[in-house]
């Protein structure tokens, strides 16, 4: 129920403040666009995100033990 809030409250704030103006421009995302194709890949923004909840569920999981 927690991580539902929590998810809930983050769905919430990006709502009403729109989208995070650094994430998805990060270095590393990669973007190609060639005629009627086009790629976009934010590997480089899904790096900082998976270190960034490691480290949150790491002090959630201490807090809780």
């Amino acid at each position: 129920m927690i991580a539902g809030g929590v998810l809930f409250a983050a769905g919430v704030l990006l709502t009403f403040t729109g989208r995070l103006p650094w994430f998805g421009n990060l270095p590393g995302d990669v973007h190609v666009q060639r005629g009627g194709f086009s790629l976009y890949a934010p590997i480089g923004s899904m790096i900082v995100l998976s270190i960034l909840l490691t480290i949150v569920l790491n002090v959630v999981a201490r807090f809780f033990r």
